[in-house]
C-alpha cells in the first residue's frame, strides 16, 4: 500500500478519554464511518479491521492513560483505501514485528491481520517526540464509492 492518509479524501477524527469505554466507542465510530464510506458489515476487512483497531485503542488505555488524558482515532479513505491511525501521548514508540506465533492480542497480531489484508502498519513520532500515532492502511474496495 503506498497511499498515504494525508492523500486520502474523506477523513473523520475521533477523540475520547483515554478509558475502557473508549475501546467501544471507537469501535462503533469505525462501523458508522465505513459504512457511510460505502463498506458494509459484510465486507471481509470489516471484521480484521475493527479488531485491529480495537487492539490498538487497547493498547492507548492500558499503557498510555498515565500520560495521555485522550486518545484519537484518525479515519481516512478514498476509492479503494482505509486508513486510520491511533495516536496517544505516550513517548514510547513500540516496534509492529513479524507474525503472532504463540500469542494472542499485541502488536504482533496487528501486524499479522494488516499483512493478512495486504495493507501496512507503521508508527510515527510526534514531532516533539512525546507520542505517537500507529497507523495502518488497508485496501477496501468499495471505499468511497458514489
Amino acid at each position: 500500500m503506498t497511499a498515504r492518509p494525508d492523500a486520502l479524501p474523506l477523513r473523520h477524527v475521533l477523540t475520547l478519554p483515554t478509558m475502557g469505554a473508549a475501546v467501544r466507542t471507537a469501535r462503533e465510530t469505525t462501523e458508522q464511518v465505513l459504512a457511510e464510506w460505502g463498506v458494509g458489515p459484510r465486507h471481509p476487512g470489516v471484521d480484521p479491521v475493527l479488531l485491529i483497531l480495537s487492539e490498538l485503542v487497547t493498547n492507548s488505555v492500558r499503557h498510555a492513560a498515565v500520560l495521555s488524558p485522550t486518545v484519537t482515532v484518525y479515519f481516512a479513505a478514498g476509492m479503494d483505501t482505509f486508513a486510520f491511525g491511533v495516536h496517544d501521548r505516550h513517548p514510547y514508540r513500540p516496534a509492529l514485528h513479524g507474525p503472532a506465533v504463540g500469542t494472542v492480542g499485541g502488536l504482533a497480531m496487528v501486524s499479522e491481520l494488516t499483512r493478512g489484508l495486504s495493507g501496512t502498519a507503521v508508527v510515527r513520532e510526534d514531532p516533539d517526540g512525546q507520542g505517537k500515532c500507529v497507523w495502518v492502511t488497508v485496501p477496501l474496495r468499495g471505499v468511497g464509492a458514489p
